[in-house]
């Protein structure tokens, strides 16, 4: 069975290891620091890939960013990476086939081929992180759009009023409201506007000063006001994934990020559901955790 070489290429570390066909990890995992400067991460990953040169058939790298369609640069800037990172030429680290995809698309290539959306047909992910990021698999394919940038789903405005302005620097962007940083702002507006605030154990915080962590500690604490802040949130979330699930018609949608576990996604399910237009979707969490870049990197390099 052929095997490649996954390496998840993040803002603070490195993740590698070796994927089969079948998406199994058969290797130990590894990890290394990410490099400051763009040279350097190029050297590294150079003498990580010779490392396991004799084993492998391919390269897979995961990354922040849009990726060209020749699967060989990342086309944005990065703020997590160094400046000249979108400069790199991935396909001359080695002479085998060096295939580099973005990051959502790699955890969507994951899920698909091992994980939560294993046995389905189309598949979105969506990565609720500090931003909200997404992928789509239909028929084994990504969808990339025209230029290799699709799914840049956290900029999909979900107002048209100029509510609330994004850190992109736009107005109403999906990830200002259902992201991390969304609840975070969620929670902001609703010190000023919930009656709950007022007998909230946050009452005596500034607004500005209560943080993601704050609400789901609250609703551990049955505080109220907290209930009502992630209430709010999840309809924010509920709003997007109804949209993209008349778009996309998906027959599974995937949450991943460091907010998919306080998300009740049975609950999701149902909603979505009850108010698309197209066939019924299930709604899960992903299983592939920190190895999903790497483990979907893996994979698409052997396709």
């Amino acid at each position: 069975m052929k095997k490649s070489l996954g390496i998840d290429i993040g803002g603070t570390k490195i993740l590698y290891g070796l994927i089969n066909e079948k998406g199994d990890v058969v290797s130990e995992v590894k990890k290394t620091a990410t490099p400051k400067t763009a040279e350097e991460i190029y050297s590294t990953l150079k003498n990580i890939i010779d490392e396991y040169y004799t084993e492998i058939d391919a390269v897979g790298l995961s990354s922040a960013g849009a990726v060209n369609l020749e699967n060989t640069r990342v086309l944005s800037s990065t703020p997590n990476l160094p400046d000249g990172y979108n400069k790199i030429d991935f396909s001359t680290l080695c002479d085998k086939k060096v295939y580099v995809e973005n990051d959502a698309n790699c955890a969507c290539a994951a899920e698909y081929k091992n994980g939560a959306a294993k046995g389905f047909n189309t598949v979105l992910m969506i990565t609720i992180g500090t931003g909200i990021g997404g992928g789509v698999i239909s028929n084994g394919k990504l969808f990339k759009g025209a230029g290799g940038n699709a799914l840049e789903v956290g900029s999909m405005k979900i107002f048209a009023d100029k509510r609330q302005k994004c850190t992109c620097g736009r107005y109403d962007c999906w990830e200002s409201y259902a992201s991390g940083t969304g609840l975070k702002n969620c929670a902001r507006t609703g010190a000023l506007d919930y009656p709950e605030f007022k007998t909230s154990i946050y009452k005596d915080k500034h607004p500005d000063e209560i943080t993601t962590y704050d609400i789901t500690d609250g609703i551990n604490q049955n505080d109220a006001y907290s209930i009502k802040v992630f209430e709010q949130w999840m309809e924010y979330m509920f709003v997007g994934l109804v949209s993209l699930t008349d778009i996309f018609n998906p027959d599974c949608i995937v949450i991943s990020g460091g907010m998919c576990n306080f998300i009740d996604v049975e609950k999701l399910e149902t909603k979505i559901n009850a108010e698309s237009v197209v066939t019924s979707v299930k709604v899960k969490r992903a299983s592939t955790g920190n190895n999903a870049g790497m483990i979907g990197a893996g994979v698409l390099a052997l396709e």
